[in-house]
Protein backbone atom coordinates (compact mmCIF):
# COMPACT_ATOMS: atom_id res chain seq x y z
CA UNK A 1 0.00 0.00 0.00
CA UNK A 2 1.50 3.42 -0.39
CA UNK A 3 2.25 4.70 2.51
CA UNK A 4 0.72 8.21 1.57
CA UNK A 5 -2.73 6.39 1.00
CA UNK A 6 -4.88 6.52 4.59
CA UNK A 7 -5.86 2.93 5.05
CA UNK A 8 -9.64 2.22 5.54
CA UNK A 9 -11.03 1.42 8.33
CA UNK A 10 -11.69 -2.43 7.12
CA UNK A 11 -7.38 -2.45 6.49
CA UNK A 12 -6.97 -0.98 10.10
CA UNK A 13 -5.13 -3.95 12.71
CA UNK A 14 -7.82 -4.61 15.28
CA UNK A 15 -6.67 -4.59 18.79
CA UNK A 16 -8.71 -5.26 21.60
CA UNK A 17 -8.42 -5.12 25.60
CA UNK A 18 -10.60 -7.43 27.43
CA UNK A 19 -10.70 -7.37 31.21
CA UNK A 20 -13.26 -8.89 33.45
CA UNK A 21 -15.05 -6.60 36.19
CA UNK A 22 -14.87 -9.03 39.01
CA UNK A 23 -12.22 -7.02 40.85
CA UNK A 24 -10.22 -4.18 40.29
CA UNK A 25 -7.92 -3.95 37.91
CA UNK A 26 -3.45 -4.17 39.02
CA UNK A 27 -0.14 -3.53 37.89
CA UNK A 28 -0.32 -6.60 35.49
CA UNK A 29 -3.48 -5.63 33.66
CA UNK A 30 -1.93 -2.07 33.40
CA UNK A 31 1.12 -3.82 31.36
CA UNK A 32 -1.14 -5.93 29.46
CA UNK A 33 -3.33 -2.74 28.26
CA UNK A 34 -0.49 -0.16 28.04
CA UNK A 35 1.19 -2.75 25.68
CA UNK A 36 -2.06 -3.71 23.70
CA UNK A 37 -3.05 0.63 23.25
CA UNK A 38 0.61 1.38 22.24
CA UNK A 39 0.94 -1.34 19.81
CA UNK A 40 -2.00 -0.39 18.13
CA UNK A 41 -0.71 3.57 17.89
CA UNK A 42 2.59 2.10 16.40
CA UNK A 43 0.94 0.08 13.73
CA UNK A 44 -1.61 2.99 12.81
CA UNK A 45 -4.30 0.61 13.93
CA UNK A 46 -7.93 0.71 16.27
CA UNK A 47 -8.45 -0.09 19.88
CA UNK A 48 -11.28 -1.49 21.36
CA UNK A 49 -12.06 -2.41 25.01
CA UNK A 50 -14.14 -5.16 25.63
CA UNK A 51 -16.12 -6.08 28.84
CA UNK A 52 -16.19 -9.62 29.79
CA UNK A 53 -18.68 -10.09 32.25
CA UNK A 54 -20.79 -13.70 31.41
CA UNK A 55 -20.19 -14.41 35.21
CA UNK A 56 -22.87 -12.07 36.76
CA UNK A 57 -21.94 -14.01 39.97
CA UNK A 58 -19.07 -12.35 40.14
CA UNK A 59 -18.92 -9.40 38.09
CA UNK A 60 -20.23 -6.01 39.49
CA UNK A 61 -21.10 -2.35 37.99
CA UNK A 62 -18.68 -0.85 40.70
CA UNK A 63 -15.78 -2.73 38.94
CA UNK A 64 -16.68 -2.25 35.58
CA UNK A 65 -16.86 1.80 36.05
CA UNK A 66 -13.76 1.09 37.87
CA UNK A 67 -12.02 -0.53 35.17
CA UNK A 68 -13.10 2.98 32.64
CA UNK A 69 -11.54 5.51 35.14
CA UNK A 70 -8.42 3.24 35.60
CA UNK A 71 -7.67 3.18 32.09
CA UNK A 72 -8.72 6.72 31.07
CA UNK A 73 -6.64 7.83 34.29
CA UNK A 74 -3.34 5.88 32.39
CA UNK A 75 -4.12 8.08 29.22
CA UNK A 76 -5.74 5.46 27.19
CA UNK A 77 -8.39 5.93 25.00
CA UNK A 78 -11.00 3.16 22.79
CA UNK A 79 -13.82 2.98 20.38
CA UNK A 80 -16.86 3.48 21.27
CA UNK A 81 -19.60 1.57 22.10
CA UNK A 82 -17.76 -0.70 24.68
CA UNK A 83 -19.11 -4.72 23.90
CA UNK A 84 -20.51 -6.31 26.81
CA UNK A 85 -20.14 -10.02 26.63
CA UNK A 86 -23.60 -10.07 28.56
CA UNK A 87 -25.50 -8.29 25.79
CA UNK A 88 -24.44 -10.72 23.21
CA UNK A 89 -25.16 -14.22 24.63
CA UNK A 90 -27.24 -14.96 21.97
CA UNK A 91 -24.44 -15.06 19.80
CA UNK A 92 -22.78 -18.07 21.86
CA UNK A 93 -25.76 -19.72 22.03
CA UNK A 94 -25.49 -20.40 18.25
CA UNK A 95 -22.37 -20.93 18.06
CA UNK A 96 -22.94 -23.62 20.31
CA UNK A 97 -25.61 -24.75 18.26
CA UNK A 98 -23.46 -24.86 15.54
CA UNK A 99 -21.03 -27.35 17.17
CA UNK A 100 -23.96 -29.50 18.47
CA UNK A 101 -25.09 -29.72 14.61
CA UNK A 102 -21.65 -31.69 14.62
CA UNK A 103 -22.30 -33.56 17.07
CA UNK A 104 -19.17 -32.23 18.84
CA UNK A 105 -20.95 -31.22 22.37
CA UNK A 106 -21.83 -33.43 25.36
CA UNK A 107 -23.77 -32.53 28.54
CA UNK A 108 -21.99 -33.49 31.71
CA UNK A 109 -23.40 -33.90 35.07
CA UNK A 110 -20.66 -34.81 37.50
CA UNK A 111 -20.31 -32.11 40.28
CA UNK A 112 -16.99 -30.36 41.20
CA UNK A 113 -17.01 -33.24 44.07
CA UNK A 114 -17.57 -36.08 41.94
CA UNK A 115 -14.77 -35.21 39.33
CA UNK A 116 -12.49 -34.42 42.55
CA UNK A 117 -13.26 -37.99 43.67
CA UNK A 118 -12.85 -39.75 40.38
CA UNK A 119 -9.79 -38.11 39.49
CA UNK A 120 -8.28 -39.70 42.57
CA UNK A 121 -9.75 -43.34 42.25
CA UNK A 122 -7.88 -43.40 38.59
CA UNK A 123 -5.08 -41.97 40.26
CA UNK A 124 -4.58 -45.01 42.45
CA UNK A 125 -4.13 -46.95 39.33
CA UNK A 126 -1.51 -44.63 37.94
CA UNK A 127 -0.85 -40.87 36.86
CA UNK A 128 -3.93 -38.75 36.13
CA UNK A 129 -2.98 -36.44 33.05
CA UNK A 130 -3.50 -32.77 34.09
CA UNK A 131 -3.93 -29.89 31.54
CA UNK A 132 -1.54 -26.64 31.12
CA UNK A 133 -3.08 -24.62 33.92
CA UNK A 134 -2.33 -27.61 36.16
CA UNK A 135 -6.10 -28.71 36.54
CA UNK A 136 -6.91 -32.89 35.92
CA UNK A 137 -8.77 -33.54 32.71
CA UNK A 138 -12.11 -34.54 32.95
CA UNK A 139 -12.55 -38.01 33.83
CA UNK A 140 -16.61 -38.63 33.69
CA UNK A 141 -18.67 -41.06 31.67
CA UNK A 142 -21.30 -38.51 30.79
CA UNK A 143 -20.00 -38.85 26.70
CA UNK A 144 -21.30 -42.38 26.72
CA UNK A 145 -24.80 -40.97 28.10
CA UNK A 146 -27.71 -42.18 25.35
CA UNK A 147 -29.90 -38.94 24.11
CA UNK A 148 -32.34 -39.88 25.80
CA UNK A 149 -31.00 -39.95 29.41
CA UNK A 150 -29.56 -36.57 28.81
CA UNK A 151 -32.16 -35.33 27.52
CA UNK A 152 -34.35 -36.50 31.21
CA UNK A 153 -31.59 -35.62 33.11
CA UNK A 154 -31.41 -31.80 31.99
CA UNK A 155 -35.27 -31.46 32.06
CA UNK A 156 -35.25 -33.08 35.42
CA UNK A 157 -33.20 -29.65 36.19
CA UNK A 158 -30.02 -31.26 36.93
CA UNK A 159 -26.85 -28.85 36.64
CA UNK A 160 -24.74 -29.91 33.89
CA UNK A 161 -21.99 -28.41 31.73
CA UNK A 162 -21.36 -28.72 28.07
CA UNK A 163 -18.50 -29.87 26.84
CA UNK A 164 -16.46 -29.98 23.87
CA UNK A 165 -15.60 -33.80 22.67
CA UNK A 166 -12.20 -33.13 22.25
CA UNK A 167 -11.24 -36.12 20.09
CA UNK A 168 -14.23 -36.28 18.12
CA UNK A 169 -13.71 -32.02 17.21
CA UNK A 170 -9.80 -33.24 16.28
CA UNK A 171 -10.67 -36.14 14.45
CA UNK A 172 -13.29 -33.53 12.34
CA UNK A 173 -10.83 -30.59 11.31
CA UNK A 174 -8.39 -33.85 10.52
CA UNK A 175 -10.30 -34.82 7.67
CA UNK A 176 -11.05 -31.84 5.00
CA UNK A 177 -7.57 -30.37 3.16
CA UNK A 178 -5.41 -27.45 4.77
CA UNK A 179 -6.82 -24.62 5.07
CA UNK A 180 -5.27 -20.81 6.58
CA UNK A 181 -3.38 -21.85 9.65
CA UNK A 182 -3.58 -25.19 9.05
CA UNK A 183 -0.29 -27.17 7.75
CA UNK A 184 0.32 -31.14 7.48
CA UNK A 185 2.79 -32.73 9.58
CA UNK A 186 5.23 -35.08 8.36
CA UNK A 187 2.99 -37.96 8.58
CA UNK A 188 0.45 -36.06 6.66
CA UNK A 189 -1.61 -35.37 9.48
CA UNK A 190 -3.48 -31.66 9.77
CA UNK A 191 -1.52 -29.43 12.47
CA UNK A 192 -3.51 -26.04 13.60
CA UNK A 193 -1.08 -23.75 14.13
CA UNK A 194 -0.95 -19.75 15.17
CA UNK A 195 1.26 -16.56 14.84
CA UNK A 196 3.10 -15.73 17.62
CA UNK A 197 4.84 -12.78 17.60
CA UNK A 198 5.56 -12.17 21.33
CA UNK A 199 6.63 -15.27 23.01
CA UNK A 200 5.73 -18.04 25.31
CA UNK A 201 6.61 -19.46 28.79
CA UNK A 202 9.73 -20.65 27.52
CA UNK A 203 10.38 -18.68 24.25
CA UNK A 204 8.45 -20.27 21.82
CA UNK A 205 7.54 -17.83 18.71
CA UNK A 206 6.90 -17.66 15.13
CA UNK A 207 4.65 -20.46 13.85
CA UNK A 208 2.95 -22.16 17.13
CA UNK A 209 1.49 -25.82 16.86
CA UNK A 210 -1.57 -26.10 18.46
CA UNK A 211 -2.22 -28.64 21.11
CA UNK A 212 -5.74 -28.82 22.36
CA UNK A 213 -5.60 -32.26 23.14
CA UNK A 214 -4.00 -30.83 25.72
CA UNK A 215 -6.90 -29.36 27.99
CA UNK A 216 -9.07 -32.83 27.23
CA UNK A 217 -13.06 -32.47 27.02
CA UNK A 218 -13.17 -28.41 28.08
CA UNK A 219 -15.96 -26.29 29.20
CA UNK A 220 -17.69 -24.51 26.57
CA UNK A 221 -21.11 -23.48 28.42
CA UNK A 222 -22.85 -24.55 31.37
CA UNK A 223 -26.54 -24.21 32.71
CA UNK A 224 -26.90 -21.38 34.29
CA UNK A 225 -24.11 -19.28 31.85
CA UNK A 226 -24.46 -20.20 27.86
CA UNK A 227 -20.95 -19.75 27.24
CA UNK A 228 -17.41 -19.95 28.89
CA UNK A 229 -14.21 -17.91 28.42
CA UNK A 230 -13.09 -19.83 25.64
CA UNK A 231 -15.85 -19.94 23.38
CA UNK A 232 -17.03 -16.12 23.99
CA UNK A 233 -13.67 -14.78 23.44
CA UNK A 234 -13.30 -16.50 19.71
CA UNK A 235 -16.52 -15.27 19.06
CA UNK A 236 -16.36 -11.93 20.23
CA UNK A 237 -12.69 -11.47 18.42
CA UNK A 238 -14.29 -12.48 14.80
CA UNK A 239 -17.28 -10.32 15.47
CA UNK A 240 -14.84 -7.03 16.19
CA UNK A 241 -12.88 -7.81 13.30
CA UNK A 242 -9.58 -8.36 16.19
CA UNK A 243 -6.71 -9.06 14.12
CA UNK A 244 -4.27 -8.90 17.18
CA UNK A 245 -4.39 -10.16 20.23
CA UNK A 246 -1.91 -8.83 23.36
CA UNK A 247 -2.36 -10.94 26.57
CA UNK A 248 0.28 -12.62 29.09
CA UNK A 249 1.63 -15.43 28.96
CA UNK A 250 -0.66 -17.52 31.19
CA UNK A 251 -3.36 -17.51 28.05
CA UNK A 252 -0.34 -19.27 25.98
CA UNK A 253 -1.72 -22.35 25.52
CA UNK A 254 -4.98 -21.74 25.71
CA UNK A 255 -4.67 -20.21 22.12
CA UNK A 256 -4.50 -24.20 21.54
CA UNK A 257 -8.40 -24.15 22.01
CA UNK A 258 -9.02 -21.39 20.59
CA UNK A 259 -7.50 -21.79 17.33
CA UNK A 260 -9.93 -25.48 17.66
CA UNK A 261 -13.00 -23.47 18.33
CA UNK A 262 -12.47 -21.08 15.37
CA UNK A 263 -11.41 -23.94 12.93
CA UNK A 264 -14.35 -25.37 13.98
CA UNK A 265 -16.56 -22.64 13.42
CA UNK A 266 -15.44 -21.10 10.22
CA UNK A 267 -13.96 -18.12 12.12
CA UNK A 268 -10.38 -16.34 11.19
CA UNK A 269 -7.61 -16.30 12.79
CA UNK A 270 -5.83 -12.92 14.79
CA UNK A 271 -2.23 -12.85 15.27
CA UNK A 272 -0.79 -13.51 18.64
CA UNK A 273 1.32 -11.78 20.99
CA UNK A 274 1.69 -13.11 24.75
CA UNK A 275 4.00 -10.66 26.99
CA UNK A 276 5.72 -11.60 30.28
CA UNK A 277 3.55 -12.06 33.66
CA UNK A 278 4.64 -9.41 36.73
CA UNK A 279 4.68 -11.63 39.97
CA UNK A 280 4.40 -10.11 43.78
CA UNK A 281 7.04 -10.59 46.48
CA UNK A 282 6.31 -13.86 46.89
CA UNK A 283 6.57 -15.20 43.30
CA UNK A 284 2.85 -15.47 42.78
CA UNK A 285 1.49 -13.74 39.69
CA UNK A 286 -0.38 -10.79 40.60
CA UNK A 287 -4.32 -11.29 41.26
CA UNK A 288 -7.31 -9.04 41.83
CA UNK A 289 -7.10 -10.15 45.39
CA UNK A 290 -3.70 -8.08 46.03
CA UNK A 291 -5.04 -5.29 46.78
CA UNK A 292 -1.97 -3.50 47.04
CA UNK A 293 -0.58 -3.22 43.33
CA UNK A 294 -4.76 -1.91 42.88
CA UNK A 295 -4.12 0.80 40.38
CA UNK A 296 -6.55 2.68 42.19
CA UNK A 297 -4.58 2.07 45.63
CA UNK A 298 -1.93 2.90 43.80
CA UNK A 299 -3.31 6.18 42.64
CA UNK A 300 -4.35 6.68 46.00
CA UNK A 301 -0.81 6.77 47.53
CA UNK A 302 -0.07 9.93 44.73
CA UNK A 303 1.48 7.52 42.21
CA UNK A 304 1.39 8.80 38.74
CA UNK A 305 0.71 7.01 35.36
CA UNK A 306 4.71 7.56 34.98
CA UNK A 307 5.28 5.89 38.19
CA UNK A 308 2.94 2.44 37.00
CA UNK A 309 4.91 2.53 33.44
CA UNK A 310 8.04 2.13 35.73
CA UNK A 311 6.90 -0.56 38.48
CA UNK A 312 5.42 -2.53 34.82
CA UNK A 313 8.87 -2.04 33.46
CA UNK A 314 7.46 0.11 30.42
CA UNK A 315 10.28 2.59 28.93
Amino acid sequence: MDPRVKPTIDEMNVFRFAPSPNGYLHLGHALSALLDFEMARAAGGRFLLRIEDIDQTRCRPQYETAIYEDLAWLGITWEQPVRRQSDHLDAYRAAIAKLQSMDLVYPSFESRAEIARLVAERQTQGAWPHDPDGAPLYPGTSKNLTTDERARRIAAGEPYALRLDMAAAIARISSPPPQGGREKDSAGAIQITWIETGSGPNGETGSIPAAPQAWGDVVLARREIPTSYHLSVVVDDAVQGVTDVVRGQDLFWSTSVHRLLQTLLGLPAPRYYHHRLLFGADGRKLSKSTRSTALRELRAQGLTPADIRRMAGIS
